[in-house]
């Protein structure tokens, strides 16, 4: 399920914030940067090598990794993460941050909020560092949400000259093939393994470059399941592509970016569960499942008070029922990976019973509702 802009009640489009390549200040020093000192004729020119080596050394420092953070053990932090907290819209209301603040969730899943157009100007390290631990001062995870499956309109990466997909028609650039097929406004499936939606995301100048430098511990991974999109699945057969394997080799390649500046940097994967039934070595490439609707969707583009945004329960049939899915999520625990799931509901005793089943199942669940625009008033207990 991808998350976009929404209209609130008045009709405008709540926006997220775009991300930009991170600016030279003394927070994004590098602590394992040092300057080299040359020792000159005259104490102001001694002084103005040190302050210039000093600027050329924090700006291009590639980890924002302090000598403390590098201890982190990762992987170790997210199999330990029994409760999770998952927010992607309105982050830049007054009041957002601080409540996350206060809460201890061990792991948060955030959009990075200034990946939007327009919203340049969000303080995206300042969120991060105030978020970075627990109020009990212990090491809390920060995941940054990233659609890999699908073009968002109103990010900065969508260029002026960029034409949304019809019906009959693929996008400009031609990458673009069609519209989102659950009805989430202005998400596009795209070719994932053209280099040009590639070079988005890897590389110096990428996105995940970016999002790790930033001080994000991993991403986590929207739209995964556009392997398994009818239309996906025949523009990769006219390039003479199998989706499956094209999409496992793209998050390989989105891991291996962020590792170039965290070495354990993480991958959580949304949705497609039957991915593994691809390759089995697909498990060797996630950190861990993330899974939705198990019990519980909302329809797209609901609003936080939209009763639509929840409460829906499972009608699937064949492999998407209840019972299939807690079946297939095995095969990840099997293998040793940590399944969380996030169901949408707004009545309490629909909560209650998907808490109580997915710890019966053991799964790391979450209750909120479909605009994932505030925390939810119905907490793992």
């Amino acid at each position: 399920m991808t998350y976009g802009a929404h209209p609130d009640a008045s009709g405008l489009y709540q926006l997220k914030r775009p991300l930009g390549r991170i600016s030279c200040t003394e927070e994004h020093y590098s602590s394992t940067s040092k300057p080299m000192v040359f020792w000159c004729v005259g104490k102001n020119l001694t002084v103005t090598f040190l302050l210039l080596l000093l600027i050329i050394t924090g700006c291009n420092a590639k980890k924002s990794v302090s000598k403390s953070d590098s201890k982190v053990d990762r992987v170790k932090l997210l199999k330990n993460a029994k409760t999770w907290m998952y927010q992607i819209q309105d982050l830049d209301r007054e009041g957002a941050i601080q409540a996350l603040e206060k809460t201890d969730y061990p792991l948060l899943v955030l959009e990075p909020t200034n990946t939007s157009k327009g919203s340049e100007d969000f303080d995206l390290l300042k969120m991060i560092k105030k978020l970075r631990k627990t109020p009990d001062g212990k090491r809390r995870l920060l995941l940054a949400y990233i659609d890999i499956g699908e073009a968002e309109d109103y990010r900065t990466y969508w260029k002026e000259s960029w034409q949304a997909p019809t019906e009959s028609k693929r996008g400009k650039p031609d990458f673009i093939i069609t519209a989102d097929p659950d009805g989430w406004s202005g998400n596009y499936p795209v070719a994932y393994w053209d280099e040009r939606w590639k070079d988005i995301w890897l590389g110096e100048d990428g996105l995940i470059r970016d999002l790790a430098e930033a001080g994000f511990d991993g991403i986590y991974l929207d739209w995964v399941e556009a392997y398994d999109d009818e239309k996906v699945i025949e523009a990769a057969q006219e390039d003479g592509l199998k989706p499956a394997k094209e999409m496992i080799n793209f998050i390989k390649e989105l891991k291996e970016s962020g590792r170039q500046v965290v070495p354990d940097f993480l991958v959580v994967a949304q949705n497609a569960p039957y991915l593994l039934d691809e390759d089995p070595k697909y498990s060797k490439v996630i950190d861990a499942l993330a899974m939705e609707d198990t019990w519980f969707q909302g329809e797209a583009d609901a609003d936080w008070d939209d009763p639509a945004g929840g409460d829906i329960k499972n009608y699937y049939k064949d492999g998407w029922t209840t019972d299939a899915l807690l079946e297939q999520y095995k095969k990840y625990s099997s293998a040793g990976l940590p399944v969380f799931s996030v169901d949408y509901c707004l009545k309490k005793e629909n909560a209650e019973m998907v808490y109580r089943q997915a710890k019966k199942h053991g799964l790391r669940p979450l209750v909120t509702r479909v605009s994932l625009s505030k925390q939810t008033t119905t907490p793992s207990k």
